[in-house]
């Protein structure tokens, strides 16, 4: 087992100093809504499809689109959140990657490049070593269970290949691991437990989140099914204190059960290259063209567990890690207690929020994709059309 100090110290002191000052900063204006962090979305194209992304399927004119470096950046300034996860698609694939992290870092953001390493090693040369720098390598588990994840066979060889060439550089990586209701609590713990050898600065976990448009809908977890997994992981791991989390402890205790926290869709808001998306990272229904019309003009009550049949069995970090972190800003002792013991695994578990309130999933998709289409289309025209004498 890892020792308790260095469980704790899966968050950088540098960096909860700078986000814990960053709430207190916010609570002490009374500001009801905030961000923590920036779901930063350059483009949509990947270089693998996997079965549960719901990220690949768009018109080939919309793969094609790429923010640019000026509307990263502003996104970035406009948006004031103290850590920026750039996502995709594959980040990896922006020519202008480098320039994008380059400008972030330089305003003291905390940057998470989320990868899944099959560009890692040749594009290592553009990026530096930071403290405000991350790389987000996306492993779902051992060889077997990650090749498996992301359907194509040495996918994890190359990720551990790529991970070894960035801790010898200089550079903090992390683990991004989502886990799905075929997962075996045991092998994941051994996973977990393996990943010591690979020397990473973290492990963020999540349960997979049912995209609608994804192609394997047979896998994703249910709530309760989120609890078990969890709690039968965890105590596999001295209550997850084995490992190095890169997550808040009280988000760990909420996946295992323990916790009935309610959504902060507006915590990871989302800038893509269609807008601002609404109402969060996992659902896009709707985008604002700005972020302040995303903050102010988003009906925030319509949507999360208990309100909105797609958000029925989501308990993602995405809508939940800033609940959870909140928490630990208003309750120091309590997200010590989990610190201390780890995350409870027997017990009575919270009990689930209703869903007979829940209005019916709206399927809005094909008109956002319809609209964007159009634009794209017009754009185009206008640069072909011949200019005059």
């Amino acid at each position: 087992m890892r020792p308790l100090t260095t469980y704790l110290m899966a968050i950088p002191f540098l960096q909860k100093v700078r986000i814990g000052a960053y709430i207190a900063r916010q609570q002490w204006a009374r500001r009801r809504r905030y961000p923590l962090v920036l779901m930063l979305e350059p483009l949509f194209r990947c270089n693998l499809a996997c079965a549960g992304c719901g990220k690949i399927d768009y018109p080939g004119e919309i793969l094609d689109q790429r923010l640019s470096i000026e509307e990263c950046l502003a996104a970035v300034d406009e948006c004031g959140a103290p850590v920026v996860s750039i996502a995709g698609g594959e980040p990896l694939l922006h020519k202008d990657i480098g320039s994008i992290v380059d400008g972030i870092v330089a305003r003291r953001k905390f940057v998470y490049l989320c990868t899944n390493a099959l560009l890692m090693h040749k594009r290592l040369a553009l990026f530096r070593p930071s403290p405000y720098f991350v790389w987000s390598v996306h492993l779902d588990g051992d060889r077997e269970m990650h090749d498996h994840s992301v359907c194509e066979d040495g996918v994890y060889d190359r990720a551990v290949a790529a991970i070894g060439s960035a801790k010898a550089r200089g550079f903090r990586v992390n683990i991004n691991c989502t886990l799905f209701n075929d997962a075996d609590p045991e092998r994941v713990a051994r996973f977990f437990d393996a990943v010591k050898a690979l020397d990473i600065d973290g492990i963020t976990v999540s349960p997979g989140y049912a995209y609608e448009r994804a192609p394997d809908q047979a896998h994703f977890l249910t709530r309760a099914r989120t609890n078990q997994l969890f709690r039968d992981i965890f105590r596999r791991g001295s209550g997850g204190r084995a490992w190095s989390f890169s997550q808040s402890g009280l988000f760990l205790d909420f996946l295992a059960g323990n916790r009935d926290y309610r959504c902060t869709p507006w915590g990871n808001p989302t800038r893509n290259v269609f807008g601002w998306q609404r109402p969060c990272y996992l659902l896009g229904e709707g985008y604002a063209g700005t972020f302040r019309e995303l903050m102010e003009d988003t009906d925030w009550d319509a949507y999360g567990t208990g309100n909105y049949e797609k958000c029925a069995n989501c308990m993602v970090h995405s809508g939940y890690e800033a609940t959870a972190v909140q928490d630990a800003v208003r309750h120091p002792l309590r997200a010590l207690a989990v610190s201390l013991r780890g995350v409870r695994t027997q017990g009575p578990m919270a009990p689930e929020i209703p869903l007979t309130q829940q209005r019916p999933a709206q399927y809005v998709f094909s008109r956002h994709v319809e609209q964007k289409l159009g634009e794209i289309r017009i754009r185009e025209s206008r640069t072909k059309e011949p200019t005059s004498a």
